[in-house]
């Protein structure tokens, strides 16, 4: 079995039906130190994030050019004092510029096998949890890609039985080589019967899908769970990026908050009191409260009193999950039937092979979002040359000569896409109001470089498709049943025109 996930992902291409050629940019981030995932946490939980970035083009023949067909962003977090990993995939998109079959599922399906597996999975944590929110929208990481008419956005309900079924597959291939598996999901607003009429299930079909959130189980560990005896909503809640489920735990954690009333500065009028040893005692008593601010281990606002069931049921009457559309929140959690043996767990701040450094991901979302767009096969097919060539060029060392990534500029037509409604945002969390961060201490270990020998070993790979095509009819049904953001064409309701036979008079005696 290959140790590199470029290699994993192009072996599950290879079976996809049709003659055709893969190629596929890897980039994962070294680890950095983060303590922004468990914001209400007390104390906070030491976690390291990963970045991460698979972009998939394709070409029909090697006289063709390339085109992307497929991304995913997702992020890593390590909880070593738990044992435990979250792999958040934060967006999954596509052009609808391939070939029939698409391969987003089976990307999507490879990439989080691959962390799920116990014998692939690269960060040293015996649990893992895949976490994700389903949210239908035109396009995600391909800018203007909704214009194209090839490409047929997934409705929400498709959607998010979309989800399910990828997650599902995934579960059943680790269900063999892991100890524990389990599913949850949750469609705000819908009770149980409701969600299997919107996924396509039926009651007792697939008995691993369990209907709610994971927070109240005790068979695979939390990733920060809460010291014993004491209760904290924020050591259940990630807040992950772009995620309604932030700004809600906002208010819990800031409401009937105990404010203590402004005293009244004393007035001295005797001349001769030293104001410097007033301003001297006033820094102690300053420094004091800091002190019991911090030593001060109470849940803030009403997290000590909200349950998660509480939260998730509250969750369904919130702007984001009320606006009409159906939207889904997906847990898929994994252990390994023993811990990997200690001697085997590199320092979790230490650089593996293959690495890059962060600002080489953000720069080439950066141009990937703002500096082309993929609106016609032309303009894709550019697109595909500017991306995957800055994606070499940063490994070559030419950052210097590569062009910045423009402003983003107005699309024309808005006027049209205004008459339509508006799509489903989480809307910012409020930053100000915030806990303080703790300060972060440096990073021992140096940036990785990212040369062309990286891009070569594990950044770049492609793979020759040669296998029988699919039927017409297939291939339309595969068609239908791909795709996260956009590569499967709604089903036709069906129409029954009723024909109304007029009743005949009778005639006049």
């Amino acid at each position: 079995m290959s140790t590199k996930l470029r290699d994993h992902l192009l072996a599950a291409l290879d079976v996809l039906p049709d003659i055709r050629e893969f190629h596929v940019h890897v980039l994962v981030t070294a680890p950095a130190k983060d303590s922004s995932l468990y914001p209400y946490a007390i104390p906070r939980p030491r976690l390291y994030i990963q970045d991460i970035l698979v972009l998939l083009s394709e070409q029909p023949n090697p006289d063709a050019p390339r085109v992307l067909v497929s991304a995913i962003e997702a992020c890593l977090y390590h909880a070593p004092a738990t044992d435990c990993a979250i792999l958040y995939v934060s967006k999954v998109d596509s052009t609808g510029q391939g070939i029939a079959p698409p391969p987003t599922a089976a990307l999507v399906r490879a990439f989080v096998r691959w962390y799920a597996d116990p014998a692939t999975r690269p960060v040293a944590a015996q649990h893992l949890w895949v976490q994700l929110f389903a949210r239908a929208q035109r396009q995600y990481l391909f800018p203007n890609s909704a214009d194209f008419a090839g490409k047929h956005p997934l409705s929400d309900a498709r959607l998010c039985a979309w989800w399910r079924r990828v997650l599902g597959h995934v579960a059943a291939d680790v269900r063999a080589a892991a100890g524990r598996v389990g599913m949850y999901y949750v469609l705000p607003g819908h009770n149980e019967l409701e969600a299997l009429q919107v996924t396509g299930g039926a009651p007792g079909a697939d008995g691993a899908w369990l209907y709610g959130h994971p927070y109240s189980q005790t068979d695979i560990p939390l990733p920060c769970a809460p010291p014993e005896g004491t209760h904290n909503l924020g050591h259940y809640i990630p807040s992950f990026e772009d995620d309604p489920k932030n700004r809600f735990m906002d208010e819990i954690a800031y409401t009937d908050t105990p404010v203590s009333p402004r005293k009244r500065a004393r007035t001295n009028t005797d001349s001769t009191v030293d104001k410097s040893k007033e301003e001297g005692k006033s820094k102690e008593r300053e420094g004091e409260k800091e002190k019991e601010r911090k030593k001060d281990t109470r849940p803030r606002g009403e997290l000590a009193r909200v349950r998660a069931e509480e939260f998730w049921e509250r969750m369904s009457f919130r702007q984001e999950c009320v606006a009409g559309a159906v939207t889904g929140f997906f847990a898929l959690g994994v252990s390994a039937p023993a811990p990997r043996p200690s001697q085997d767990r590199p320092p979790p701040l230490a650089p593996q092979p293959g690495q890059v450094p962060r600002a080489m991901n953000q720069r080439v979302l950066a141009s990937l979002r703002t500096g082309v767009e993929f609106s016609t096969p032309e303009r894709a097919r550019r697109a595909t040359e500017v991306i995957e060539g800055t994606v070499r060029g940063l490994c070559e060392g030419l950052a210097a000569q590569l062009p910045a990534p423009p402003a983003p500029r107005a699309k024309a037509g808005t006027e049209q896409d205004a008459l339509a409604p508006p799509l489903p945002r989480t809307p910012p969390r409020r930053n100000a109001g915030l806990p303080a961060v703790d300060d972060v201490s440096p990073n021992p270990f140096d940036e990785p470089e990212a040369t062309l020998e990286t891009y070569k070993a594990f950044i770049y790979g492609s793979v020759t498709v040669s296998n029988l095509p699919l039927p017409p009819k297939a291939a339309a049904a595969s068609a239908a049943a791909d795709g996260a953001s956009g590569v499967a064409a709604e089903d036709k309701p069906k129409v029954n025109v009723l024909t109304v036979r007029k009743k005949k008079k009778k005639p006049d005696a």
